[in-house]
């Protein structure tokens, strides 16, 4: 019963270790081929730079306008696409806020002229005890 204890233990630990060798050789390849794929993106890199440079050089007179120009076309896009987007959603609430079917945010739109009048209330009583008009009134 013993023997086979030990027997079994050591098996375990051997599998442990083999399964450890495994993992390590896995990623010692992996970690390899990525090493290797990143040297060679960074060589294609380097060789396509240097023979695109001159041509940039020569080009540049037509090409820095030519990307201004397609940069300022796509920024238009995209915030006339936002803004698009924005105004159906905005008029898709108000459809939704008259029709009654009560949309996220239509209490807080119910209840901002009681706010807004009585902040008003409130900012005409605070300047005439300032200007002294409260005391007209009193006297």
């Amino acid at each position: 019963m013993a023997d086979q204890y030990q027997s079994q233990q050591n098996y375990q630990q051997q599998s442990g270790r083999s399964h450890q060798v495994v993992k390590a050789a896995t990623a010692v390849t992996a970690g390899g081929s990525l090493l290797v794929l990143s040297g060679l993106t960074l060589v294609a890199t380097v060789i396509a730079l240097s023979i695109a440079t001159p041509l940039f050089v020569i080009f540049s007179p037509v090409l820095v306008p030519a990307v201004i120009t397609v940069g300022l076309l796509i920024t238009g896009f995209l915030a006339s696409g936002g803004l698009g987007v924005a105004a159906v959603t905005v008029l898709s609430w108000i459809y939704s806020y008259v029709t009654g079917k009560h949309p996220p945010g239509a209490d807080q739109l119910d209840t901002a002229p009681m706010k807004l009048a009585g902040k008003a209330r409130e900012i005409r009583d605070r300047s005439g005890e300032h200007y002294g008009h409260g005391q007209q009134h009193g006297s």
